[in-house]
């Protein structure tokens, strides 16, 4: 099984929101929080962003 990992710029443009209110969303656990690559690295999971962003389309369906 092959996992994509998106770095933060990846995830700004598939959702289409800012740094801010990624962070915002991720404080009010409105927004997957990211995993841990490294000391100072973060990725979000495809899966998870794919998720997110299925159940954003429902909101709005």
């Amino acid at each position: 099984m092959t996992l994509k990992v998106y770095r933060r710029p990846d995830v700004e443009r598939v959702t289409g929101l800012s740094r801010s209110t990624l962070y915002t969303m991720m404080a009010e656990r409105t927004f997957p929080k990211p995993i841990k690559l490294g000391k100072r690295a973060v990725g979000w999971r495809e899966a998870d962003i794919a998720t997110w962003l299925d159940s954003r389309a429902q909101d709005v369906a």
